[in-house]
């Protein structure tokens, strides 16, 4: 029998108590215990010191070597849940290398991290503040004094993007923020929302590396998006931006908010549709030949290390995409469908099975309860999983904060569905509310990790014995 010590999830022990059947628990136990794995290996200091070296007077970075002597300042910048950590492993490795740095992290988290040469600035997430504008106002000085002899270190990671808020003049932090709000609330993908980030924007989109140039830019980037796209993850400062002004704009008109932002938004994207406003900098321009963006942790690697600790209790397994994406009640359903064809058929894999997956679903919501896309997807599975024995499903947030509530994820049997009934819950009321937050505490069916201090997309189970 494999037994691990709960590392990242605090409830560990109550959610393998919280279901009536052994076999329940057991898949329960499985799960989490590839969670623990998946949470464990995309820790953002041990990423930043496999990629980062410093060997004499050589810098290495990715492979990438830089002669100190032929630098004149290193300065260290950025944001995102997993920066504050980044920050802490890059300074225990250059120390008074560095000349000067600010790093936006999450509110609350700026004590965890120990750091005496870059400043950490709490900021807020999902909605971005103030906290966050000055933060970046501070980035954007050391950027613009960055000569071509100088390095700068932009340490990337997801959240990114609600962290490192700076609108476009005249466009203001409440305007974005109503941009934001109406973005989250009508579905739209991570991707389209950032296309309209990028365009009301003084930072996003590669004008980061505009700022910066010439100097040289050492970007360090944490994934949290599907696929890796670099023009995407903390909606690309320092990427060649390949969306336009066209893109925000069909964004918002498909999603039927265009007439619901603000009107400073609006009358931007539309000058900026008639060339009245400098597109986002764009691949090939000069800027670029001197920035170099390297992934040093993304979805793929939380994954592989789920699959490595299933392996340890002897199941089939298989990653079968780090690219899901959708609504997540359908996606769901779909994973509560591949649940039952293995219950029933031993097929796509024999019992004891365990198939991972990773991505990014989205929630379109209609009711007024609360809840995140993970505890959404859970919780329309469990409708479909119900009576099954030995059958889990489960979805975390890899940073820990699934929506805005204080659960990672959720997990799901056999008996979530009957549990609920038994204290007078209708399932289909709260799913119809959007309140999968709600049905999910009273059942002990909630993940709670805190913020982990990393961000690499969501992570999704199935697990069948």
């Amino acid at each position: 029998m494999v037994i691990v010590l709960a590392r990242f999830i605090k409830n560990f022990e109550d959610l393998l108590e919280s279901t009536v059947k052994d076999k329940d628990r057991k898949a329960r136990e499985i799960a989490l215990n590839c969670i623990e794995a998946a949470l464990s290996v995309v820790d953002p200091r041990n990423a930043v010191y496999k990629s980062v070296k410093l060997e004499g007077n050589m810098l290495i970075i990715n492979g990438l070597k830089f002669d100190l002597d032929e630098i004149d300042n290193i300065y260290v910048i950025g944001g995102g849940k997993a920066s504050g950590a980044m920050a802490e492993a890059i300074e225990s490795i250059l120390g008074d290398l560095i000349k000067d740095g600010v790093v936006n992290v999450l509110k609350g988290t700026e004590s965890r991290f120990k750091v005496k040469r870059i400043k950490l600035v709490g900021a807020t997430h999902p909605i971005p503040s103030e906290l966050g504008v000055s933060g970046v106002k501070e980035m954007l000085k050391i950027a613009e004094k960055a000569t071509k002899k100088d390095l700068v270190i932009v340490l990337i990671s997801g959240g990114g993007s609600a962290l490192m808020p700076m609108p476009a003049h005249p466009i203001t932090l409440d305007e974005k923020k109503k941009v934001t709000q109406l973005l989250l609330k009508s579905g739209a993908t991570i991707n389209e929302i950032n296309a309209v980030r990028k365009h009301i924007s003084a930072f996003k989109g590669g004008q980061l590396a505009r700022a910066i140039y010439p100097a040289t830019t050492v970007a360090l980037i944490i994934s949290d998006v599907v696929g890796d796209p670099l023009d995407t993850i903390a909606s690309g400062p320092t990427a060649p931006d390949t969306t336009t002004f066209e893109d925000a704009y069909k964004v918002l008109k498909f999603y039927n908010i265009l007439n619901e932002v603000p009107r400073s938004v609006k009358d931007r994207i539309e000058k900026g549709l008639r060339g009245e406003i400098p597109e986002t900098p764009k691949p090939g321009d000069k800027i670029f030949e001197k920035v170099h963006n390297i992934i040093i942790a993304n979805n793929k690697t939380a994954c592989k290390a789920a699959e490595e600790r299933a392996k340890e209790y002897g199941a089939n397994t298989i990653i079968l995409s780090t690219f899901i994406e959708g609504e997540a009640r359908h996606v769901g359903t779909v994973l509560a469908g591949i649940a039952r064809e293995i219950h029933k058929y031993d097929e796509p894999l024999r019992r004891p099975a365990v198939i991972i997956m990773g991505g990014e679903t989205t929630v379109t919501v209609v009711g007024e309860g609360k809840g995140g896309r993970n505890q959404e997807l859970v919780l329309s599975a469990a409708i479909r999983i119900k009576g099954l024995d030995g059958v889990v499903i489960s979805s975390i947030g890899t940073d820990g904060i699934d929506g805005i509530t204080d659960a990672a994820g959720g997990i799901v049997d056999s008996t979530t569905f009957y549990r609920g009934k038994e204290k007078g819950l209708d399932i289909f009321d709260y799913l119809s509310n959007n309140d999968s937050y709600t049905y999910l505490k009273n059942v002990g069916d909630l993940i709670i990790t805190g913020p982990t201090g990393s961000n690499v997309n969501d992570i999704m189970f199935i697990v069948v014995l």
